[in-house]
């Protein structure tokens, strides 16, 4: 493994091949752009097609109540449901939550009662079976946290004194370094995990008899998302060699977290300046174009607008709409004095031009007055 990464043209070596570091590989490869935006590229066909696309569905979405389809039968897993595709032919970035778009999922980590009613509020009923199975033998996410409370800490949430929010918020923000598959490949990432467990050996105290079952779902969940990319014709076994895997790779990591979790925020981290790295990478050395990789970025974002959860009402009522705040955080500024601006960060930017605006993903600028003054410049055209 170690050998195949130091292969790699462009890439300087650091801690990263040896251990999972995505920072330093982030600090040693990246160039921060200082110009302006005259290189940004305007949508190609194949993202206006899919965009169009993405329209209509949304259309139908509305005139059928806020909700295209639900799945009611299958319980959502990493691997529960077939390829979903808008347009193979046309997408650069695939894989959608079930096997067809704008699908809501049925997620079985949602405490019963609230799923149901999810479900009810768009004039669905949940499978007989699904429903007996987690309210009966498994134990749900929130009935975990309710077995913890004390009576005290029970009224204080119901009141809104703990978070001010419907029970059905109270889930936190989830947020993963899905970089990780496309930088070192999920067989690496199994085998560190591998190092974890064995490294918690002597005597077993409850917390790290805890752990070492944590770390054992953790290699099992690795082990499934290799056969999601399997679904979708990917070998992600092995680090991606080109931007295109990169983003792909990326996705789908990120694609098997929605499918088992429903957190209130599924936050994506900062993915931009890792990827401008490839992007970079492939464009100099001609394999490229400034089109294409636009053409990328607009279709990894489109898909990120697909993201969907069923939400209760009284969740619903908190927002426009049902957010999934899926935030991308893009600039800031390095220890080292460098903004972590790259053209990338431009390239994100303009997805609200080529695909117009919309609230997903929630595009946070970390901002300093040490920005580079283009960048604060096209950002303040947004606001």
């Amino acid at each position: 493994m170690n050998q195949q990464i130091k292969g790699w043209n462009g890439f300087k070596s650091g801690k990263w091949q040896q251990e999972v570091d995505v920072r330093d590989f982030i600090q040693a490869n990246y160039k921060e752009y200082t110009g302006n935006e005259e290189f940004l590229a305007e949508p190609t066909e194949a993202t206006t097609s899919l965009w169009g696309q993405v329209m209509e569905l949304s259309k139908a979405e509305r005139e059928r109540g806020g909700v295209y389809d639900l799945d009611t039968k299958i319980v959502s897993t990493i691997t529960s449901h077939d390829a979903g595709y808008l347009n193979k032919d046309k997408e650069k970035v695939v894989g959608v939550q079930t096997d067809k778009p704008l699908t809501f999922l049925n997620n079985h980590s949602e405490e019963s009662v609230w799923r149901k009613g999810a479900l009810e509020s768009y004039g669905y009923e949940i499978d007989e079976d699904v429903e007996e199975i987690f309210s009966k033998y498994r134990k749900t996410h929130n009935q975990g946290v309710f077995d913890a409370y004390t009576p005290e800490m029970m009224l204080a949430r119901k009141v809104g004194i703990i978070t001010g929010l419907p029970d059905a918020y109270g889930r936190g923000r989830i947020i993963g370094d899905y970089r990780r598959v496309a930088l070192y490949g999920v067989d690496f990432l199994m085998e560190e995990k591998k190092k974890d467990f064995h490294s918690l050996a002597g005597t077993m105290t409850e917390d790290k008899i805890r752990l070492r079952e944590e770390i054992s779902e953790q290699y099992r969940s690795l082990n499934e998302l290799k056969e999601l990319g399997a679904i979708y014709g990917f070998d992600i076994s092995q680090p991606a060699t080109n931007a295109i895997e990169a983003f792909q790779w990326l996705y789908l990591a990120y694609l098997a977290a929605i499918k088992e979790q429903n957190g209130a925020a599924m936050s994506l981290g900062r993915v931009s300046t890792f990827l401008d790295i490839y992007l970079e990478r492939d464009i100099e050395n001609g394999s490229l174009t400034e089109e294409e990789a636009q053409e990328l970025v607009d279709h990894f974002v489109m898909k990120l607008r697909l993201v969907k959860f069923a939400r209760t009402p009284d969740y619903n009522e908190l927002f426009s709409g049902d957010p999934t705040w899926v935030t991308e955080s893009i600039a800031g500024m390095g220890k080292d004095g460098r903004s972590l601006v790259t053209k990338n960060s431009y390239r994100f930017l303009h997805t609200l031009q080529n695909l117009g605006p919309s609230p997903e993903p929630n595009l946070t600028v970390l901002w300093s007055p040490s920005l580079p003054e283009s960048f604060k410049n096209i950002v303040r055209k947004f606001h």
